[in-house]
């Protein structure tokens, strides 16, 4: 790890790699951790050199990340493509009720119980997706599980198990349908060649759009932090 001294400092995790034949940095959209990759042989010192002599870029390209989003009561957070205020209310369960999302509980638990309620919302819609567009191809979904992934929306084995990130119920309707019929369709095509393209435009014309979405709306989805969440490798 590299410490480059300011305000505020600069961590900069260090990876070496073989294929490596020259430095280079990239920035998580989703986490704001810097990574400067360099060939196995070269120097930290030299590592550190090129790290401060990009400096500049590195708190220029930081500043334009979206911000983190802490959630509790008054937070607005997305669901479904809309935005709703975490509002304090009594009962047992969270539920909606227009623009509010009424979360019962102590304070700080807020968090906890909006990502539970998420999720569960989320298995419903997307379990339903998958078995739609499984149906149009005639094939069975074997499997649904939801995962906290930070670079990828959905993955398919070749069994028919499938795997989409829960945060996909933030994001608008028609976006998490794109994602559970891109999933689907790699049942018949285990690859992203024109004929599975093909398969996609079948379930899902115009899937253009929502694809856009996510490349340019996506990563703002995983600036929301809850205290219960641990991101998971894809």
């Amino acid at each position: 790890m590299l410490l480059i001294p300011g305000s505020p400092p600069l961590s900069i995790a260090i990876r070496r790699s073989a294929q490596a034949r020259r430095f280079s940095l990239r920035i998580s959209q989703t986490t704001g951790q810097v990574s400067l990759t360099l060939p196995t042989r070269a120097r930290e010192a030299e590592a550190l050199a090129f790290a401060r002599a990009q400096e500049g870029w590195i708190r220029a390209a930081l500043a334009r990340l979206p911000q983190v989003v802490a959630v509790g009561l008054g937070t607005q957070i997305p669901f479904e493509g809309r935005l709703l205020t975490l509002t304090s209310a009594p009962g047992r369960s969270v539920r909606q009720d227009g623009d509010l999302l009424l979360v019962p509980g102590a304070p700080d638990r807020v968090a906890a119980r909006v990502a539970a309620y998420l999720k569960v919302r989320a298995r419903d819609r997307l379990v339903a997706a998958s078995d739609h567009y499984a149906t149009q191809i005639g094939r069975r979904v074997a499997q649904v599980s939801l995962r906290d992934t930070r670079s990828r929306w959905g993955s398919c084995t070749s069994q028919g198990a499938l795997m989409y990130s829960w945060r996909l119920i933030m994001a608008p309707p028609r976006v998490l349908d794109y994602v559970a019929a891109h999933e689907v369709a790699h049942m018949l095509e285990m690859n992203h060649s024109p004929r599975f393209w093909a398969v996609v435009e079948r379930l899902f014309p115009q899937w253009q759009v929502e694809r856009a979405w996510l490349k340019r709306e996506g990563h703002a989805l995983q600036t929301i932090r809850f205290e219960t969440e641990a991101f998971e490798g894809d």
